[in-house]
């Protein structure tokens, strides 16, 4: 496989659907293929960005949708600034968890926040991925694999199982919508299965 300059592919899904696993593993399959690769994520992924992240994480705060949007997308335009169009524009791949599919997904259909006024905000953010990968994730399969990891559960995960359904249902709407740009992934599979469909979406896509 031919490296290609300016990639920038998001992983999308609900919690428990594996994408900071299935990154990892794309990013060291590309690495062996000598593609330079960043590894990034959302909200994050620049210093600015994670000071946002801990605001919108943490649960101190209870924000009303809109509001919750703007800071997603304030995170987003310092991230891009400072992470991926300086790593896109040295010829990297740029691999980032989560993405303004996320924003749409948690803030729009599972928060009810304006879609025009995401659809408004996501024109302004420049580039868009070349490629996003959903993992779409059963509910029973999703509970499991939370229940197994380490890391306390933050304020989108205590929202609740209507919720997340909610959401899971937003990001399937959002795949069906953009299919160009999009591949829905059977994130119930195990872990290798998942990353062999992953790269064979990479392999056919870019």
């Amino acid at each position: 496989m031919e490296a290609a300059p300016a990639r920038f592919i998001t992983f999308e899904g609900g919690e428990g659907a594996g994408k900071s696993t299935q990154l990892r593993h794309l990013a060291a399959w590309l690495d062996e293929r000598g593609i330079g690769v960043v590894c990034t994520r959302e909200p994050g992924g620049a210093p600015n960005a994670e000071f946002l992240r801990e605001i919108l994480l943490g649960g101190a705060h209870d924000f009303a949708p809109l509001t919750e949007t703007l800071l997603h997308f304030a995170a987003r335009a310092e991230h891009l600034a400072r992470t991926i169009r300086p790593a896109l524009a040295a010829g990297k791949w740029v691999l980032c968890d989560r993405f303004f599919d996320s924003t749409e997904a948690y803030q729009v259909h599972g928060q009810g926040a304006d879609p025009a006024a995401f659809n408004a905000l996501k024109m302004l953010v420049q580039p868009h991925p070349s490629l996003t990968l959903i993992l779409n994730v059963s509910e029973s399969v999703a509970a499991s694999r939370q229940a197994a990891r380490a890391r306390p559960d933050d304020r989108y995960d205590r929202l609740g199982p209507a919720f997340h359904a909610r959401v899971a249902e937003g990001f399937r709407r959002i795949a069906a919508a953009n299919p160009g740009r999009c591949v829905l992934i059977d994130a119930d599979q195990d872990e290798a299965a998942v990353a062999a469909a992953i790269r064979q979406a990479v392999e056919t896509r870019l």
